[in-house]
C-alpha cells in the first residue's frame, strides 16, 4: 500500500528535489534536475522501480521528524526496542554534481539498521550496470551514473544493493549518493557530516534574510523555504511541484506532470517572494519570464520548461502502475499547446506588479508587455481553455475575460504612472469595452453572481479573483453574491472545489479533491469584505491541513482526510504566504491591486 502523500518530506538543492517517506525511504528523485527522468520512482510504482530505504531493521516504535530550524535539512528519529537513531537527510547546495546525503547517528543503545538501494533510471524502466570501484558502488545506465559511498558493508542481492549494520550510541554511519554524467570521471567524494553542515549553513543564511514579521511567521517561513526549494537556480524558474502524476482523486485519471513553470503563477509568486524580502529571487523570476515569452506574441504558452523550453509533449509511462493505482502516469504536459486567454493578464500583472513592489524598470519587459497587450487586443473575444486547462470544448470563460481586462488595465496604468510609450487611449477604450461585456454576459442577474462562462448557471472558484485583481470592489453586491454562490455550490467541509467537474466540460471523468489555493482566495475575499473572524478561522483550518513538517499538496480530500495531487505544491504555499500577510495587516498582496485594499478593523485581535 502506498504511503499517504502527506507522509513525505521534501529535500532539495534548488535544481532538483527528492521525497523522503516517514519510514525512511526516498521514493522519488530526478537527477540532475527537476524534469529529468527519475532514478527513484517507487512513488509511482513499486520498490523495484527505484527507491532508497534506510531505517531500523526491526519495526520502529515512535517516529518523529522535523526540519532543522530555517533549513530543508530533515531529521527523522526512530525509537526501537534496542535504542534510538536519527537519520539526517539533505541535498547539498550545488557547487558541482548533485549529491544526496544520509547520515545515521546512534542516540541510545545499539540499533540494527537496514539499507536497500534500488537505482532504476528512466522512470524505473532501466536496470543499470552496477559494479564496485574501490570501496564505492557505481551504477551506470545510458547517460547517467550514480556513485554510493559509505562505511557500511555493501553487497548485492537480487538486483539491489543492501547493507546490514548496527549503530551504537555516539556512532555515525554516512551514505552519499552522487550523480554525474556517465562519460565523465566520478567526482571527488563528499564528507557526509561536512555536507550536512554546509547545507544547514546555506539554508540558515537564506532564511535568516526573511523580513516577514507578522503572525504565523513560522508557517510563512516554511512556505518560503519550500518555494525557494522549487526554484531552478540556474534560470530563476519556479516549478509548480517536483512530482508528476500524483492523482487529484484516489485511483483517478487526473494525473499531470507539474515539474514545469506556469506563467499564471507569476504574480502571486512574485508577491510571496517580495513579502519575505527576497527581491533577488523575484528579479530572477521576472528575468526568466521575459526570456520565456520572448519571440512572437502569438506563440506565448501557458507553461514552459525550467530553462524556458516550449516543446513539452505529453506521453504515458505504461510500465508504472501509478500512485495507489492511479493511472496513467504522464510525462510532459499537453496544456502547453492550449490557448488560455487569462495567462496574458497574469503575465502583464506580474510585470506591472514587479515595478510596484520595487523592482527596477526593465526596458525589455516593457517591450514584451506592449507586444502582449496588442495580442490581447486582437484575441480577447475568442473562446479559450480557461484557467483550469479544460480538455473539453473551448468556451468564453468569465475569468479569462476578466484577465484580458487586467492585461489592458495594467498596461494603461504602467504607461500613465511611469510615462512609458503606448497607445493609451485605444487600450483604455478596449479595457472599458471588455469590462462592460463581462458585466453583461458573465453575470447572471437571477443568481446575482458571476458564472463560470457566458450562459452558464454554475460558479467557478476562479471568480474569487475578481476583487483580488481589481475588476470590481470586494463589497460590490455582485462580488458578494458571487462569493455566496461559490460557497453554496462548491464548498466541501469548509474547503472549495474548483468547479463542478463534468466530462462534457473538461473532457475527463468526475472526481477531484478540494483545491487548496481556492480556499486561500476565499479567505482573502472574506477579509476584503471585513469578515475578519471568518477569514482567520478558514486560514487556521488551512494551516491545520499541512503535514507534520509544514507541507501542502495541491488538493485535499475532506472525506478521506488526506492530501491529494502533486506535492509539495508551489501555488498552495504561495497562497499561504499571501493570505497570512493579508490577514496580518494592511499592505498585503491584495492591497497593491486597484480596489482591493484590505483594511482590518482597529479592534482586530493580534
Amino acid at each position: 500500500m502506498a504511503s499517504r502523500i502527506e507522509d513525505y518530506a521534501l529535500i532539495g538543492d534548488c535544481e532538483t528535489a527528492a521525497l523522503v517517506g516517514r519510514q525512511g525511504s526516498i521514493d522519488w528523485l530526478c537527477l540532475p534536475r527537476f524534469d529529468s527522468p527519475a532514478c527513484f520512482a517507487a512513488l509511482l510504482g513499486t520498490p523495484d522501480h527505484g527507491r532508497w530505504h534506510l531505517a531500523p531493521a526491526t519495526e520502529s516504535g515512535a517516529v518523529r521528524r522535523r526540519y532543522r530550524d530555517g533549513t530543508l535539512v530533515l531529521e527523522t528519529e526512530h525509537e526501537t526496542a534496542e535504542g534510538a537513531v536519527v537519520v539526517t537527510d539533505a541535498m547539498l547546495p550545488r557547487a558541482g554534481n548533485p549529491a544526496v546525503v544520509r547520515l545515521v547517528e546512534g542516540r541510545r543503545g545499539r540499533v540494527p539498521m537496514r539499507m536497500e538501494l534500488v537505482v532504476r533510471f528512466d522512470y524505473g524502466s532501466l536496470v543499470p550496470w552496477v559494479r564496485r570501484v574501490d570501496d564505492d558502488l557505481l551504477a551506470v545506465g545510458g547517460p547517467n551514473a550514480v556513485r554510493l559511498t559509505s562505511t557500511a558493508p555493501l553487497r548485492g542481492a537480487g538486483l539491489k544493493t543492501v547493507a546490514d549494520f548496527t549503530v551504537a550510541a555516539g556512532q555515525c554511519v554516512p551514505f552519499v549518493l552522487t550523480w554525474f554524467p556517465s562519460h565523465q570521471p566520478a567526482p571527488a567524494r563528499v564528507d557526509a557530516a561536512d555536507g550536512i553542515r554546509r547545507a544547514t549553513e546555506w539554508w540558515r543564511d537564506w532564511s535568516g534574510r526573511c523580513r516577514y514579521d507578522g503572525e504565523w511567521r513560522e508557517a510563512v517561513l516554511r512556505s518560503l523555504i519550500t518555494l525557494k526549494a522549487l526554484t531552478y537556480a540556474p534560470t530563476g524558474a519556479l516549478v509548480a511541484a517536483p512530482t508528476t502524476s500524483l492523482p487529484e482523486w484516489p485511483g483517478g485519471v487526473r494525473n499531470w506532470d507539474y515539474r514545469y513553470c506556469w506563467l499564471r503563477d507569476a504574480t502571486f509568486t512574485l508577491y510571496a517572494l517580495t513579502i519575505g524580502g527576497y527581491v533577488g529571487e523575484a528579479r530572477a523570476w521576472r528575468e526568466w519570464l521575459v526570456r520565456a515569452v520572448a519571440g512572437s506574441p502569438a506563440q506565448v504558452q501557458v507553461v514552459y520548461g525550467i530553462g524556458g523550453e516550449r516543446l513539452l509533449p505529453e506521453w504515458e509511462l505504461s510500465w508504472l502502475p501509478g500512485y495507489g493505482g492511479a493511472s496513467p502516469v504522464r510525462v510532459g504536459n499537453a496544456a502547453s499547446a492550449q490557448f488560455q486567454l487569462d495567462v496574458y493578464g497574469e503575465v502583464l500583472d506580474a510585470l506591472h506588479s514587479a515595478r510596484r513592489v520595487g523592482l527596477e524598470p526593465d526596458e525589455n519587459a516593457w517591450r514584451v508587455q506592449r507586444a502582449l497587450t496588442e495580442l490581447v487586443a486582437e484575441a480577447w473575444s475568442r473562446p479559450d481553455a480557461g484557467i483550469w486547462e479544460m480538455r473539453g470544448p473551448r468556451r468564453h470563460f468569465t475569468h479569462s475575460k476578466v484577465m484580458a481586462w487586467v492585461a489592458l488595465d495594467r498596461s494603461v496604468r504602467a504607461a500613465l504612472e511611469l510615462g512609458l510609450d503606448g497607445p493609451v487611449e485605444r487600450w483604455r477604450a478596449l479595457r472599458d469595452t471588455i469590462h462592460a461585456e463581462v458585466c453583461e454576459k458573465g453575470y447572471d442577474r437571477e443568481l446575482n453572481a458571476f458564472v463560470q462562462h457566458y450562459g452558464a448557471k454554475r460558479p467557478d472558484a476562479s471568480l474569487l479573483l475578481l476583487p483580488l485583481v481589481g475588476f470590481l470592489p470586494s463589497r460590490d453586491p455582485r462580488v458578494v453574491g458571487t462569493v455566496e454562490l461559490i460557497r453554496r455550490e462548491l464548498e466541501v467541509d469548509g474547503l472549495l472545489a474548483r468547479y463542478h467537474t463534468d466530462a462534457d466540460l473538461d473532457g475527463l471523468p468526475h472526481g477531484e479533491g478540494a483545491f487548496l489555493a481556492c480556499a486561500f482566495w476565499l479567505a482573502d475575499n472574506l477579509a476584503l469584505q471585513g469578515r475578519q473572524g471568518e477569514a482567520r478561522e478558514l486560514f487556521e483550518r488551512l494551516l491545520a491541513l499541512r503535514n507534520d513538517v509544514g507541507l501542502l499538496s495541491e488538493q485535499y480530500d475532506p472525506i478521506g482526510g488526506r492530501q491529494l495531487g502533486n506535492f509539495p505544491q508551489a501555488l498552495s504555499h504561495v497562497g499561504l504566504v499571501n493570505t497570512a500577510r493579508n490577514l496580518t495587516r494592511s499592505g498585503g498582496p491584495a492591497e497593491h491591486r486597484p480596489h482591493a485594499a484590505i483594511r482590518p478593523p482597529a479592534a482586530r485581535a493580534v
